[in-house]
């Protein structure tokens, strides 16, 4: 079935945003390489502004349903590097070149506090998802556990642009796997 004009409009402003930038990607590109008009987009969106909106979070979206897919279909205890593993193949196909949030977060910092805002409650519901794991995994009492891997991921999303997806990828998995050897020696 063929994608709605929301949805075209949607996929390639994503793709755009991400290739260039918010700021750079104007209207008359979103919606030349979308194949629509104008006021196609503007019957959908009020403003460029709530089309980074509605970008940002059917991407949180997809990203998150990811996540809970990962960690629903894990073995107990494994949870937490189910979630590690889960936002790797997420940047292995989609964020070779960073994350869009934290792109969306420099760009709207000084200029929209509502897509900062939208930006910076991903990387929290990120963070939530890895306390959730932890305790999952019985690792619960380790309370800086989440947080220090958060700090693994949020670094790997930086580091696929400079060291490439393979190699930050292996690293992320290392230090993961040291982080949660040295909780689970711990664990009483």
């Amino acid at each position: 079935m063929p994608a709605s004009k929301r949805d075209q409009l949607l996929a390639t402003a994503e793709r755009l945003f991400y290739e260039q930038g918010f700021h750079a990607t104007g209207i008359d590109r979103i919606v030349a390489a979308a194949g629509v008009v104008r006021m196609t987009l503007y019957n959908h969106f009020d403003s460029k502004e709530a089309l980074v909106a509605a970008v940002l979070k059917a991407r949180h979206e997809r990203f998150m349903a990811s996540l809970d897919a990962a960690a629903a279909s894990a073995s107990p205890g494994q949870v937490t590097r189910a979630l590690v593993d889960a936002h790797g193949r997420w940047l292995e196909q989609y964020s070779q070149h960073g994350c869009i949030m934290a792109k969306a977060m420099g760009e709207f910092a000084e200029h929209s506090a509502e897509i900062h805002a939208l930006a910076a409650a991903a990387k929290t519901d990120l963070l939530a998802r890895l306390e959730t794991a932890v305790a999952r995994d019985g690792l619960d009492h380790h309370a800086s556990l989440a947080r220090r891997l958060f700090m693994v991921l949020e670094g790997s999303n930086t580091a696929v642009a400079l060291l490439g997806t393979e190699m930050a990828l292996a690293d992320t998995r290392a230090v993961t796997d040291a982080l949660l050897a040295t909780a689970r020696s711990e664990t009483p």
